[in-house]
Order: structure tokens, then sequence, then C-alpha cells
């Protein structure tokens, strides 16, 4: 595809195979999302009226919707980066007039789409922690290669039978979101890190330590992005005061302000930004004492940041694959802005001969706390 970059492409139902020459050959571009919670791909076909695709792929059930799995592969220097795992959830062909202009697009969601297709409210939980019943949700899933790695609310909430059975709500998705948004936690699927293989985590928003190669921007030769936009919104911090009742007599109502500062997450900047606006939570007082803890610890997990940096790169010329949910180095920013954020989602954007991405930053505070960035 381009010198130094090879794109494997894997298609099927259950284990996906490599696609076929014909395949291949008509592929014009691939965009894959990598978000906070989930991930999605593009695929897009050049077709003919004597294409294979049409009079005899697409017919037989090739790219049929909730059946076909694909996997995508990003060779660069010699290392593999499974960048999508995922299963199709809608076809489009766009016939035109003008040779060589027919279109086929492909459209999916990474594995979870998997986990929002039957409700199931007969599901009955007695007497399970949170980390259990999800033991439970995803074991049927480990057919697909997911694996999970989950992390136990703090602190439990394990019911008694005789007080209350959790039931289960909506959709295996619909009920893990449930969970994570109680504990502050988040839940996604991440592909790799072989094809076929992929870890279902859920557990707090824990940047990962190690960071990638930096960002340069301004460096005249050291340069390695094509663009970078910061911006600082001084209304993104807050104060929640989460007001609970006492666990003893349940009557005598115990106001508990939530800084917006994550435990879990401490500040790559110096300078942090002040809270604008204060907030009370309105459900504290129905909640047990367990889950209402978790709730207020939830809020300090999920704080927000206050910086957003958004941009572009040509992968040959950063020389990896810029990964989401890790950490990056920025520099050439000046003072204010250089130094550690956490990156929130990836786009990249496949073509014969190019290779780039589109990528969301943030963190929260001016000016390093480190003195410098790994190159």
């Amino acid at each position: 595809m381009l010198k130094g970059v090879h794109l494997t492409l894997m298609i099927g139902p259950m284990a996906p195979v490599p696609a076929p020459k014909s395949v291949m050959d008509a592929l014009t571009s691939a965009q894959v999302t990598s978000g906070k919670d989930k991930s999605g791909f593009q695929l897009t076909f050049a077709v003919s009226k004597a294409s294979p695709l049409l009079t005899a792929m697409l017919p037989a059930g090739y790219f049929d919707p909730m059946i076909t799995r694909v996997i995508i592969v990003a060779t660069l220097g010699g290392m593999p980066n499974v960048l999508m795992d995922g299963i199709v959830t809608r076809q489009e062909l766009t016939p035109s007039n003008d040779p060589g202009q027919s279109t086929l697009t492909i459209t999916g969601e990474d594995l979870s789409v998997l986990m929002n297709v039957a409700q199931m409210p007969f599901m009955r939980y007695w007497a399970l922690p949170e980390v259990g019943r999800l033991y439970v949700i995803l074991a049927k899933y480990l057919v697909f290669g997911i694996v999970p790695v989950l992390i136990p609310p703090i602190p439990p909430d394990v019911t008694l039978p005789s007080d209350q059975v959790p039931t289960h709500w909506g959709t295996d998705l619909d009920y893990i979101n449930l969970m994570a948004n109680d504990a502050g936690y988040v839940f996604y699927v991440e592909p790799g890190p072989l094809p076929g293989q992929s870890i279902a985590y859920f557990g707090p928003d824990i940047r990962i330590p190690v960071p990638q190669p930096a960002l340069n921007v301004n460096m005249d030769a050291h340069t390695n992005v094509e663009s970078m936009t910061f911006s600082l919104d001084g209304l993104a911090k807050k104060i929640v005061v989460y007001t609970i009742m006492d666990p003893i007599t349940k009557n005598i109502p115990i106001p508990i302000p939530a800084p917006n500062i994550s435990i879990l997450r401490p500040p790559m900047g110096l300078r942090l930004t002040p809270p604008a606006k204060i907030e009370f939570a309105d459900d504290g007082t129905a909640q047990s004492f367990p889950k209402a803890m978790q709730k207020i610890l939830g809020m300090t997990f999920n704080a927000s940041d206050a910086i957003s940096v958004s941009g572009s790169l040509d992968v040959v010329r950063y020389g990896q694959v810029l990964r989401s949910r890790m950490l990056v180095g920025v520099r050439g920013a000046g003072l204010a802005y250089d130094g550690f954020y956490y990156v929130n989602s990836v786009t990249h954007n496949i073509k014969r001969g190019e290779y780039k991405q589109n990528f969301q930053l943030s963190r929260d505070g001016l000016i390093s706390n480190t003195p410098r960035v790994p190159v």
C-alpha cells in the first residue's frame, strides 16, 4: 500500500480469513475510528457491472450485516497493529453513470455490537456482586476471542436476596454500561494484540503511564504532525454536591462535594482550571450507602478535562501508529500547552499511497508538570 506500510484485511463469518485478491484490488479506502467507548470502521470499494463483488460475493452474502466479521491490520515497519475487529452493520451501493465511479461501502462497529442485539429481562443475579454478573454476561462472548479484564467497583455492592435481586436491564451492553456509569467506570472492547483476539475492559479510565513518541509541531525538520489546534474551555470544570443519608438512622442528609479532579488520572498541568459551576445531584438519598459511595467516587473518576487538542498527522512521518486510550507528549506548542496529553480518539484514514490519522487529545491544566517528554 505504501513503503513500509502493509494493510491486511480479513473477512468472514465467525473466523475471518484473508480477503481474496479481487476484494483487495477493489478496495479504495479504509477508515477506522477508535474512541473512548466504541470503535467503528468503513471500507469503500470501487465496483463495475462485471465486478465479482457485485456478480458473486454480494449475492452470496459475503458482506451480510451482523454475520460478517472484519479484521483490519496495519503493519508498519514490520510491527502489526490490529486496528479493528468488528462486525458489518450496513452496506451501501452507489451506482454511477460515470465509468469507475460506482462504489460499495461497508460500515461496521467493534465486537461490542454483538452485546447489543437481544434484551434479556428474564436474567436474575442472586447475591452476585457487579464483577460476578459481568463474568456471567461476558462468558458467552469468549467464542469470539473476547477476554474480559474486569476491575470490581469500589466499594462492592452486594444485596441480600431477601432485600433485592438484581435484574438484567436491556441488552448485555445496556446493562454493562449501566453498571459502568454507576461506578464511574468505562467499558470498551479493544482489538488485539493478535488478530482474532480482543480485550473487554471494565474499570476506571486509567491513563496508561507509558507514553507514545511525542507529537512535534512548529519544530522545522522535527515536525511530525500536519496540524494541531489547542482549546481551553473555562466552563468545563464543575463541583457536584452529592447528598446521601447517614448509614445509621438514614434520616440525616449529609452533603458531600465531589471535586472535579480525578484521583486515578492526576492532572498533567501545573495551572489547573478552576471550577466554574456548582451542581447538586438529585438521586443520592434514594441510593444505598455503598451505591452512593460508588457514584461519588465515579464522579471523581470521570472528572472532565478543560484542555482539548485536535489535529492530524502522516503515519509514515510520525514513525508509528498513534493509539487511542494512551498518553502522548506534545512539543513545540509553547510553555502553556507543551507536555503530556491523553489520546481520546483516533481516526485512521487509509488509501493507496497514503496513511493519515486525525486525533483528539485532552488534559487538565496549563504548563507541563514534567520537565520534558520523550522524543
